[in-house]
C-alpha cells in the first residue's frame, strides 16, 4: 500500500512491460525503473504546469534513491504513482512508487531530489505557484 500524506495529490501513469525492458535475468532491468521514475516526474510536470510556468523554469536531478522490492516481467501492467514533498529552497523531493496492477505488489520505491533552475540555468527557489500546480496543498 502506498502511503501518501493527506496534503498531497498523486499523479499516476500506466506502464506496460515490453520485451526491450527485460534483462538477462528475465525481469525488468534496474536502469529501466530509473527511466520510468524520471518519465513519470516529467509527465507530472508537463500535465500540471502551464506553458507560462514551464517557460520560467526547468528541473534537474541532484540525487536518485531507488529500492527494488520485487521483479516485473514481460507483459505486466504497472502503475507509477508520484507526489512531491514540501520544497527546501531550490530543492524538492519527489516520491515514486511503481507497482503491479494485477496484485497491487510494490515493485520499486524511489525518492529523487530535484533542483529548480531559472531560464539562465541558476537555481531558483520553488514557489507556492509551482508546488500548488504539482498538487501540494500547503507548500
Amino acid at each position: 500500500m502506498i502511503v501518501v500524506p493527506e496534503d498531497r495529490t498523486v499523479f499516476r501513469v500506466s506502464i506496460c512491460v515490453k520485451p526491450e525492458h527485460i534483462d538477462e535475468l528475465n525481469h525488468v532491468n534496474n536502469v529501466v525503473y530509473l527511466q520510468w521514475v524520471q518519465d513519470v516526474a516529467y509527465a507530472h510536470w508537463d500535465a500540471a504546469a502551464d506553458e507560462a510556468l514551464k517557460s520560467k523554469c526547468q528541473w534537474v536531478v541532484l540525487r536518485h534513491e531507488l529500492d527494488y522490492h520485487a521483479p516485473a516481467l514481460v507483459n505486466d501492467l504497472l502503475e507509477a504513482a508520484t507526489w512531491i514533498d514540501k520544497p527546501e529552497g531550490a530543492r524538492q523531493k519527489r516520491h515514486v512508487a511503481i507497482f503491479r496492477v494485477s496484485d497491487g505488489k510494490r515493485l520499486t520505491s524511489a525518492v529523487t531530489t530535484w533542483c529548480l533552475l531559472d531560464p539562465t540555468g541558476r537555481p531558483r527557489r520553488v514557489t507556492d505557484e509551482i508546488t500548488h500546480a504539482l498538487g501540494l496543498k500547503d507548500g
